[in-house]
């Protein structure tokens, strides 16, 4: 500290970015980046015209027609968004390894997810997480909470975070101002997640996902050449559970953070943006093997994000691992620390022409995938979750254009809490993003695995125990946020109390209070009987009985709509509204159902059936993939 202390300038004057050997800014590295976003948009426009858009299952769930392997794709490119590559690294650069094993832990609940809770949401016909709490325990103030508190994780959470660590990335590489970065970045990002819909989006995705493997797997390699010729870090470093001090006020990452993970995260059983993709596929055999490509997949953080953020701490320790307030500023325009340029600095310094156009490509495509996926899985959770509340006679064509300007709305709140993710958790934003999933993550958790696993869970129970762990997560935030969570130099004024607990830690209790308050709460109550059960948990799950929807008598289904007036026919409208029509996917596609085709389609869409060697196939893959998870668990740590 001393010796930084003594370098800082007298005169630290408006914040800039780290001054680099030189920008984006020449004919190869230009024509990368445009060749990239020419392909993204062809992909884009072929996916739009290739799809029915014209309906709500088209638009929001690709007609329930997806591969394994587009569908596998885009399960890794919507969870692995810039601020992947810019919090991991920035975390990897602050304390080590630790931080993959976010990433590894993931595989054990890719697995649970195809297995176990992806066939009741198909079996229970749902097209969002919300909904399946309505049909599973009736009453409409579960789905608008969930609904809501699901709409407001999107933004401070997700969008914030990737337009964010996006537009870091681009403000080095192009000199831009941020703000500029990151108008530019929604722009074209909201074009084909607005016009497109869900198809356009895994599509594009699946493109998304090549283009930032190799650009990665070129960039590690670049990386660990340059190295070698370096000192490694300390050993403490290379540990993936990290040495734990005593007491529960570890600041890294806990020892245990394997099972508190598996605890506090939500996000892969439900998870709108995560659920959506694999309710897309063709049947139970793509899901499955959909979420196994995914999981080797998120084998790869480690290699590409994290120990590239450690290597970046030792080339660039001036800039990138400073601590001194001043110093920080003068780097990087914020006082907490600039980790987060650990991954941007590589890329500009160590990348030639072309290659480092390639590299931001990168990120601009972990950025868009992100950010469409998570876009297009807030339109739906708001157009059938809450504007149908709103609306309760909308036709069809209402609620795609309802659903494609909720996604205009939520661009601007996004921009607006920016400046929140950029001074939170030391400025490292992979923390951020876990320590918001602690405090709001864990009651969702815990509603969504008792009901599916104890059928004697009811909406008393599962509702008051969703408030009770709301307001002890909003106290932990809220006095986050406003304490701040401090630096080396100087600790928060946060009451320990409140603040003095890990945030894995925290998550861990609040997961067990929330278990405790809807087991209580539900055993003290009358139960659901079993006839509004069948197919929605998973004692009930093979039951061939019919099931009464709790949710029945608030069912709203128009025959008549559409999406076509019936004033003014498809044949005579002009060539201008024709072809908006087109862009929008609001055009007729083909004849009316029958009463009987309708049924059939419905069948068709809630089987779960598996034929017999595709299912042993998945199976023993799952096996493999449990088999290296466990493996490269035990050899890092």
């Amino acid at each position: 500290l001393d010796s930084m202390a003594s370098t800082l300038s007298p005169s630290t004057g408006t914040p800039s970015p780290p001054e680099m050997s030189e920008r984006i800014r020449n004919a190869a590295d230009i024509s990368v980046i445009v060749v990239y976003f020419m392909v993204v948009m062809a992909v884009g426009l072929w996916a739009m015209l290739k799809t029915n858009r014209g309906t709500v299952g088209g638009f929001f769930l690709a007609g329930r027609d997806v591969a394994w392997w587009p569908m596998g794709a885009s399960l890794f490119a919507s969870n692995i968004g810039s601020g992947h590559f810019v919090g991991l690294a920035g975390t990897g650069a602050a304390s080590g390894i630790a931080t993959a094993a976010f990433e590894w832990n993931a595989l054990f609940l890719l697995l649970v997810l195809g297995w176990f809770f992806v066939p009741i949401y198909i079996k229970a016909g749902v097209m969002t997480m919300p909904e399946y709490l309505r049909k599973r325990f009736g009453g409409k103030r579960l789905q608008i909470y969930l609904s809501v508190l699901s709409l407001f994780i999107c933004v401070a959470l997700r969008i914030s975070l990737d337009i964010f660590s996006g537009a870091i990335f681009i403000k080095l590489a192009l000199g831009l101002d941020l703000y500029l970065a990151i108008f530019i970045l929604l722009a074209i990002t909201a074009i084909y997640t607005i016009t497109g819909g869900l198809a356009s989006v895994i599509y594009t995705d699946t493109l998304q996902t090549i283009v930032m493997l190799i650009g990665s797997f070129i960039l590690m390699g670049f990386e660990f050449t340059e190295n070698s010729k370096c000192y490694t870090p300390q050993a403490d470093s290379f540990h993936i559970f990290e040495i734990p001090s005593p007491g529960i006020f570890h600041e890294a990452l806990p020892f245990c953070d394997l099972i508190l993970w598996l605890l506090h995260d939500y996000g892969m059983f439900s998870r709108q943006v995560i659920v959506q993709r694999c309710l897309s596929g063709k049947d139970m055999s793509h899901v499955k093997a959909a979420c196994i490509m995914c999981g080797y997949l998120k084998l790869l953080p480690m290699f590409l994000m994290v120990m590239p953020g450690m290597i970046s701490r030792i080339l660039y320790t001036e800039k990138v691992a400073c601590v001194v307030p001043s110093e920080c500023v003068k780097h990087c325009g914020t006082e907490v620390g600039c980790t987060n340029y650990a991954y941007p600095m590589l890329v500009m310094e160590l990348m030639p022409d072309g290659l480092r156009g390639l590299m931001l490509s990168v990120m601009l495509a972990s950025l868009m995938s992100s950010l469409t996926s998570i876009f297009n899985s807030a339109s739906t959770l708001f157009t059938m979750d809450l504007y149908t509340k709103i609306r309760k006679r909308a036709s069809e064509r209402e609620l795609l254009i309802a659903g494609r300007l909720f996604i205009i709305l939520l661009i601007v709140i996004s921009i607006l809490w920016v400046p929140l993710v950029q001074v939170s958790q030391n400025g490292q934003l992979f923390h951020y993003m876990e320590s918001i999933s602690s405090y709001l993550g864990p009651p969702i958790a815990a509603v969504f695995l008792l009901a599916i696993f104890c059928k004697r869970v009811n909406e008393q129970g599962a509702f008051w125990g969703l408030m009770t762990g709301l307001v002890i997560g909003l106290i932990r935030m809220t006095a986050e946020f406003a304490y701040g969570t401090g630096s080396c130099l100087a600790a928060s004024d946060c009451p320990k109390i409140i603040c003095g607990v890990h945030y894995l830690y925290f998550a861990i209790i609040l997961f067990f209070v929330s278990i405790t308050v809807i087991l209580g709460i539900s055993l003290l109550t009358k139960p659901i009987p079993d006839v509004h059960l069948y197919r929605l948990c998973w004692t009930l799950r093979n039951s061939t009985e019919e099931r009464i929807d709790l949710d029945a008598e608030d069912k709203i289904h128009e025959e008549a709509d559409d999406g076509i007036d019936e004033d003014n026919p498809e044949e005579t409208r002009g060539c201008l509204r024709k072809t908006y029509d087109l862009f929008c996917g609001l055009q007729k596609k083909g004849p009316k159902l029958s009463k009987e085709e309708e049924e059939a389609l419905k069948k068709k869409l809630t089987d779960t059936s598996e034929k017999p060697l595709w299912r042993t196939i998945v199976n023993i893959n799952a096996i493999l993939l449990l088999t290296v998870a466990v493996f490269v668990h035990a050899y890092f740590a």
